[in-house]
């Protein structure tokens, strides 16, 4: 058994990639049961992905694993006016497909204490614009006045072993430590690299292959049944300080920062009547503590500086709602809804072609069936609606001048999964 769940563990690793149904960037939610019902997790207890929702909710679980795989597509456009001919145009980002797995495990070495590990993906950061489309003045380029494709590629890998103590029969805590890992890319930003001034280090911004970054932080949680029909739960993540990606030492700020935001969360269930339960989400995201993240797009500094630009992520608040009906023992059918803030500002549209974080609303649908033998076979469907952000262009501002023009980028999400779990 720890064989197998080593292996599950690594190939999940092996194969984890950057984009998943997002908030910003952190998924709507982890594991397929969460996905099905708007991301709620705090306050219910039914897989083994504390580590990467709510630690306390391990040693409620009971013995299992899960392991899940996850089909997303996500859509995304940039578009320009007003600054005339060769500026002017649209264009939309290919790799439409990706898969994202995902695995947990729990174990009870004691009646009141689980051991176990989450392993899930962050993202949205991912784009690739096809290059020679416009025209700034020097040949064919990209949207952002590059050469060849333009885009970003980041994949965030979390890795969270975990321990959940059930202090009292209905009452417990967990905590996770969170082991990072991310790998970045950056292309066709050659008219970043080369303005005169604009980067602290022209080198490290663009074309430089894949840089890796790791860190660590940690998770903490609490969890509780307050009576047989409702419980309450909460969970804090820090910040994850990670390693600088110095291949892109030019790019962002800070010399190649790139951490992991902080984030909250807390939540409700409450079953009404016993096939139904009704749960409740509310998280915050604090983009803003990064600042290649949070910084605006227009700082007085150079790129890469201790202060430099970055996408000028605003901090966001996620709701969450979800519903969970049994039909019969061996058939639970799950439907949620997950409303975010918008990240971006219309003043920093320019650097968010290559991050369009725009979603602000996801409708989801799943079910769990129980096998013969006791297995739970769980399916995901997640509808992220098309949402945009337009405002001026600041690349008049690196020739001298002043925002112009009107910028506009747009995504929308798909994704289905499946999963299955089996009790230990």
């Amino acid at each position: 058994m720890k064989k197998r769940v080593l292996i599950t563990a690594g190939m999940a690793a092996m194969f984890c990639t950057t984009v998943s149904a997002t908030d910003g960037y952190f998924a709507a939610g982890y594991g397929m049961k969460a996905a099905g019902r708007g991301g709620t997790a705090m306050a219910i207890a039914t897989d083994s992905f504390g580590g990467a929702n709510n630690p306390a909710t391990m040693v409620m679980a009971g013995e299992r694993s899960d392991i899940g795989l996850s089909l997303f597509s996500p859509r995304r456009s940039a578009s320009r006016s007003g600054l005339g001919p060769g500026l002017d145009g649209s264009v939309d980002s290919g790799k439409h497909f990706f898969e994202i797995p995902e695995f947990g495990y729990s174990r009870k070495v004691r009646d009141n204490l689980a051991l176990g590990l989450s392993v899930v993906g962050n993202g949205g950061m991912n784009t690739s614009y096809a290059g020679g489309q416009f025209n700034c003045g020097q040949g064919p380029a990209n949207i952002l006045c590059g050469s060849g494709r333009l885009g970003v590629d980041l994949v965030q890998l979390i890795i969270a072993p975990t321990a959940s103590y059930a202090f009292t029969p209905n009452q417990s805590i967990g905590i996770a430590p969170q082991f990072a890992y991310q790998r970045f890319a950056a292309k066709g930003l050659q008219a970043f690299a080369g303005t005169p001034g604009l980067s602290a280090q022209p080198d490290k911004v663009t074309n430089n292959g894949y840089g890796n970054s790791y860190g660590i932080g940690i998770r903490f949680g609490y969890f509780a049944h307050l009576s047989p029909n409702f419980s309450v739960g909460a969970a804090y993540s820090s910040k994850i300080n990670m390693s600088r990606f110095t291949d892109y030492a030019g790019l962002f700020a800070q010399a190649g920062d790139f951490d992991i935001p902080e984030s909250y969360s807390a939540g409700m269930a409450w079953a009404p009547v016993v096939p139904l339960t009704l749960s409740f989400d509310y998280q915050r995201i604090n983009y803003s503590g990064v600042r290649s993240i949070g910084n605006q797009s227009l700082v007085p500094a150079q790129l890469g500086s201790p202060n430099g630009p970055g996408f000028g992520w605003r901090d966001i608040n996620v709701l969450k709602f979800g519903i969970e009906y049994r039909s019969s023992a061996n058939w639970i059918w799950r439907a949620g809804m997950n409303h975010s803030d918008n990240p971006i500002n219309s003043a920093d549209v320019t650097f968010n072609i290559l991050a369009p974080g725009v979603i602000t609303d996801h409708l989801t649908l799943g079910f769990t069936h129980t096998t013969r033998s006791g297995g739970e076979l769980s399916f995901s469907y997640v509808h992220a609606f098309s949402h945009s952000v337009q405002g001026s262009s600041i690349l008049p501002v690196f020739m001298g001048g002043a925002p112009a023009g009107n910028e506009r980028i747009s995504m929308y999400q798909n994704s289905i999964g499946i999963g299955y779990a089996w009790k230990l």
